[in-house]
Order: structure tokens, then sequence, then C-alpha cells
């Protein structure tokens, strides 16, 4: 399994395929919906060197202030597509090479990571309390005091984190987008071969 460097290469991004395993080893930082929204809508963001740290990590951390600094007790990845409102904004603003978190996110980060060079990685059974012994320091923290523990950005140097799967690439390919395409081509000869009726309604569920 690869171990790619942080901040990732356009070069090393735009040639890891979609569904590859891998994970990542340098500095990230954290951020969950204030970070979006602030960044957006308020022009309000972190002071962080984005061309040195380009890997956003969708989490609200659970963390321990010690007499020897800040401590990661959890860091389990938060459901990024929530986010998708703003995402492709905040790639473009920021130029941001890896987006880390859970499940997927939508056409419109796909095509800003495709612009960018960047790619969408997704957690495979991994618990925050895994991960957090990935973490090999904090390095900072930004509106701690305004937004609280787990909507602050913190930053991370990490090792070896992970592993996850690539769930976005660099062209734009969706692995869940094209599961799902998959799954609807195939239903109709399940269906035929369990008996099921063309016309059987499924229970619709408004993901809105």
């Amino acid at each position: 399994m690869k171990d790619i460097a942080l901040p990732m290469s356009e070069k090393t991004a735009r040639a890891l395929s979609l569904g590859e395993c891998l994970t990542v080893s340098g500095m990230l930082f954290t951020g969950r919906s204030r970070f979006h929204i602030r960044a957006v809508e308020e022009d309000l963001y972190p002071p962080i060197d984005y061309k040195k740290i380009n890997c956003f990590f969708h989490v609200g951390p659970v963390m321990k202030d010690t007499p020897d600094g800040w401590e990661v007790v959890s860091c389990e990845p938060t459901s990024s597509i929530r986010f998708e409102r703003y995402g492709a904004e905040v790639v473009r603003k920021f130029r941001l090479r890896t987006l880390i978190g859970k499940t997927t996110m939508g056409a419109g980060t796909a095509a800003a990571l495709r612009e960018t060079g960047g790619v969408y990685l997704s957690k495979i059974g991994l618990s925050g309390n895994t991960l957090r012994g990935q973490i090999k320091k904090v390095h900072n923290v930004f509106f701690l005091d305004d937004l609280g523990k787990t909507e602050a950005t913190w930053i991370y140097e990490v090792e070896k984190f992970g592993p996850f799967f690539v769930a976005i690439d660099a062209q734009g390919r969706n692995y869940f987008a094209e599961l799902a395409a998959d799954a609807a081509r195939k239903l109709p000869a399940i269906e035929r071969k369990l008996g099921i009726s063309p016309d059987y309604n499924y229970t619709e569920v408004d993901a809105k």
C-alpha cells in the first residue's frame, strides 16, 4: 500500500486510481460546517499556508488539554456530503489537493477537484481511536475561543494516516456514483431472476 507524502503533488494525485487504497503522511488541517460557511460566506478562515498544508480532514475531533499540550482523544471522520453546498468553492479558494472524510461528495466538488488536480479520500472501517494513534503531533489550533474544540481548525502532523480509498479521483470520477450506476444497470436482471414485478415500487428516501 502506498504512503503518500503531504502536501500531495498534482502529479501524484492525477496518478491515483479510483478505489485505490493508501495512507498519507505529513501536515493536514481539520474543519467541519463552520469552516465551510465562514470561508465562503464571510471570507473568514485560518491564516494557514494552504500551499504547504492543502489536505483538509473533515472531522470534529475530541480533544483534551493536558499539561504537555493538546491531545487527540478521537478523530472519527464526519460525513462529507453535508458540505457539498460549499465544497467546490472551498476547494477552488484554497486550491486543495486532498480531502479526507466519510462517504462521498457530489458533482460540484468532483468538478473542482478535477480542476485543481485533487482527490477525495474516504474512510474504510476505521475508528476514530485507531486514527488517533497515527497523529504524531498537534501543531496549532485556530478559532478555538469562538467555535469550540469540535468546530475549531486543528493542524495535525500525521504518519501513515489511514488507510483511506480514493472515492473521487483527480479526473472527477466518483466511486459511489459509479457503483450506484452499475447497480442500477444490473437491478432489472436481478429482479427478473427473483420474480419481482417490474411495476414494484420501492420506498423513496428524500435525501435533501
